[in-house]
């Protein structure tokens, strides 16, 4: 006899601002890319809610996949104009990351990624060498984003795959948003080492590891152990923030206007219809949603 069926997930809640549900949540967990700013400049309003929130509510706690370790990210952020006020703690996929490297130190490594990404390895002694001679595969992304996809690398990747490599991808995201444009990040690498049954291992966004650490350090803020279901996630990433929040049975605010805007959003309106297939085809719940983060 089999179990019937789960019904079908409930559709999320519009939500006007985050002023309209803030007082049920103690604490945010916000993405960066998409969210908070498009890879150029800021976004203002997303910005100044965050910081009502850190000043009216509790602790933020942004969580990127940038495959970084905080300092460069939280300098970049600087640079967009988003300034301390908005957040408490940056947690990027690069923090939980490093741990997975260290543990199979010193490789060697195959370093695949631009040289911004340098930051991730330092510290951590590594060696690095040709793909041919390498036990490892340190992924960040592609060399050149602005060009390349994963079809670039897939005769190197059925060579890897033949000699046993096992992939670590820093960034699990498969696309960002750059201004107007969508680039490929380290997630689509791993998705194409993968369909050729490659190993891949993965820290950020929707993996575990990267939950635990931004939760302990919203705990820190708070002085008390956190009430997960006080916490409320942000993100415009079906396969990475809202899988992952789902994965932790946390709530989640589903940011239309991000890399999925040009689905969901007509005329500076979401389309409710929209989103709520967007989500049942990939299986994911919202408990809300709205175009653009604001207060």
């Amino acid at each position: 006899m089999t179990s019937p069926s789960p019904g079908p997930l409930p559709p999320p809640v519009l939500a006007e601002g985050l002023s309209a549900i803030a007082e049920r949540y103690d604490v945010l967990l916000c993405d960066v890319w998409g969210v908070i700013h498009n890879g150029r400049e800021a976004f203002p309003e997303a910005c100044r809610a965050l910081a009502r929130f850190k000043a009216e509510r509790g602790p933020v706690v942004l969580i990127s996949n940038a495959p970084r370790p905080n300092p460069p990210v939280i300098e970049q952020l600087a640079g967009f104009g988003v300034g301390p006020e908005a957040f408490s703690e940056v947690v990027t996929s690069g923090d939980a990351t490093r741990t997975l490297l260290a543990e199979r130190a010193p490789g060697p490594f195959w370093k695949l990624g631009p040289d911004r990404d340098w930051p991730l390895y330092e510290g951590l002694g590594l060696s690095f060498t040709e793909l041919e001679q390498a036990r490892y595969i340190a992924c960040t992304g592609p060399f050149d984003d602005e060009t390349e996809t994963p079809e670039d690398y897939r005769e190197r990747f059925r060579a890897a795959v033949a000699g046993g490599l096992e992939m670590i991808c820093a960034n699990p995201d498969i696309v960002v948003q750059r201004g107007d444009r969508l680039i490929y990040c380290g997630g689509a690498l791993a998705q194409l080492y993968e369909a050729l049954e490659g190993r891949v291992h993965m820290a950020g966004k929707p993996h575990q590891a990267i939950y635990d650490l931004a939760l302990a350090k919203a705990a820190a803020h708070l002085g008390r152990p956190v009430d997960r279901a006080r916490v409320l996630c942000i993100g415009d990433g079906l396969g990475t923030d809202i899988r992952g929040a789902n994965a932790q049975a946390l709530d989640v605010l589903f940011i239309a206007n991000g890399i999925h805007g040009k689905e969901t959003v007509r005329d500076g309106r979401l389309d409710a219809s929209v989103v709520e297939h967007l989500l049942a085809i990939e299986g994911l719940a919202a408990a809300w949603a709205m175009a653009d983060l604001v207060w």
